[in-house]
């Protein structure tokens, strides 16, 4: 079969034998997450009008844009015997599920918290660092076209292991419809306040505050181009996880793993929506055209059919490449959210794989596993950001500050080194306050 694009195929096939290959890599992989003009100045605006108007602007922003028929914040306001309510109300099946995940995912962040730290200088002098949590947590969880109480537990429970005291969610609610599974996964993570809010104008209210709603130190948490673009304009009033992009997975197959298994996967991420992104990569050239066919066949059998074909369609594809240092190569360049080594030795690539969100490893770990309970968070970065960013976790709730308490003897000795750089940079105060504890 040929490695150029076949008329009518669902996704793309490139080799990197192409003389093409890169440019069309590039195509593929180019995703531009910044909204255009109109886009942020009707967040401008919201954010403008929620800072100065407070909870009058979301009652008028949420009844506009989710079509409700509200009168007050107390509407927008579910209370903690409503989330208790809604755990206990669950079918026993799922209760059980969202508390396995709840407990393997907690038990996994507990392993990421930092420890304060100090040492003592042979002249009596204290250095060191020491971890505090975030006074207060927002956690926006989306609410559109499906609903996640995933990203619920992903989202509160490394807030709650760092230390948060108080953790602020919200979700918007369209036409007025509450999903019980997110109430109920906000009530096992230790959720404080809830609000039934989406959009730019949640931003806003977290960022700024409200008469109800309580302003938070950070914001975590995926959404549509309004709230991606709402938490870019905020930043630096608070803190933010990410910018984040749609969904990805690219799978490595030496070929000997079930085409359907990997047809399967891909589908897992194609289907969240049209512009998530699922890439398959192997140096078996049959294999590829067996997981086409497979794609084929299992295509019409999806809940989400449409989705996944045009998702597949304008940024999927099937890589041929010549060897495993290629297959490297690719994945280090692409550097994936979700990366599959569907192999039949995957510890013996992983040290060279320098980027990726997360990695699942072998021909039973599929990737939909890390989604909900296998325990790692599902927050990861996208379009290429892990090459210099990583999942969220404990560290994201938490901040450093640095400690030194100097001895009359530390002082002295210190005090002679920054008066000699502070009068190099003129810095004569600077000099001056060193100087003072210099013991002759």
């Amino acid at each position: 079969m040929s490695d150029s694009p076949v008329a009518g195929a669902t996704l793309a096939r490139l080799s990197t034998r192409d003389a093409d290959f890169d440019a069309r890599l590039e195509a593929l992989l180019a995703w531009e997450g910044v909204s255009d003009a109109e886009v942020q100045h009707r967040v401008d605006e919201i954010l403008a009008t929620v800072k100065a108007r407070g909870d009058a602007a979301l009652v008028e922003y949420s009844n506009r844009f989710d079509r409700l028929a509200v009168t007050g914040m107390a509407e927008l306001a579910v209370g903690p015997e409503r989330l208790r309510e809604a755990y206990e109300g669950l079918p026993e099946a799922q209760r059980e599920a969202l508390s396995q995940a709840a407990e393997r995912i907690r038990a996994y962040h507990e392993r990421q918290k930092p420890e304060s730290w100090r040492y003592t200088e042979a002249d009596g002098s204290v250095l060191g660092q020491q971890i505090t949590p975030l006074d207060r947590a927002g956690i926006y969880v989306p609410g559109g076209k499906a609903a996640y109480p995933s990203s619920v537990l992903m989202n509160a429970i490394p807030a709650h292991v760092a230390g948060v005291p108080e953790i602020v969610m919200v979700v918007p609610t369209p036409d007025g419809v509450l999903n019980e599974l997110v109430l109920a996964a906000a009530h096992l993570a230790g959720v404080d306040h809830v609000f039934t809010l989406g959009g730019a104008q949640a931003v806003a209210a977290l960022a700024y505050g409200t008469e109800t709603v309580p302003r938070v130190d950070k914001i975590v948490g995926p959404g549509n181009i309004y709230v991606a673009t709402a938490k870019r304009a905020v930043f630096g009033q608070v803190g933010i996880d990410m910018i984040a992009g749609p969904s990805e997975i690219l799978v490595v197959s030496d070929g000997g793993t079930d085409p359907e298994w990997l047809a399967m996967d891909l589908f897992s991420q194609a289907e969240h929506d049209e512009n998530a992104q699922a890439l398959l990569v192997s140096w078996e050239s049959e294999h590829l055209a067996e997981v086409e066919a497979a794609i084929e066949r299992l295509l019409p059998t999806l809940d989400r059919e449409a989705i996944v074909r045009e998702s597949l369609a304008s940024r999927g594809a099937l890589i041929a490449c010549r060897d495993r240092d290629e297959a490297v190569a690719l994945v280090n360049r692409i550097a994936p959210e979700h990366l599959e080594l569907s192999l039949a030795e995957p510890e013996a690539l992983l040290p060279a794989i320098r980027h990726a969100g997360a990695i699942f490893m072998g021909r039973y770990t599929a990737e939909a596993l890390g989604d909900y309970c296998a325990g790692p968070n599902h927050v990861l970065p996208t379009s290429g950001t892990a090459r210099f960013s990583s999942p969220l976790g404990v560290y994201d709730f938490q901040k450093r500050s640095s400690i030194i308490h100097c001895s009359p003897e530390g002082a002295s000795e210190l005090g002679r080194t920054a008066s000699v750089l502070a009068r190099g940079e003129s810095l004569t105060a600077h000099a001056r306050s060193a100087e003072y504890r210099i013991r002759d």
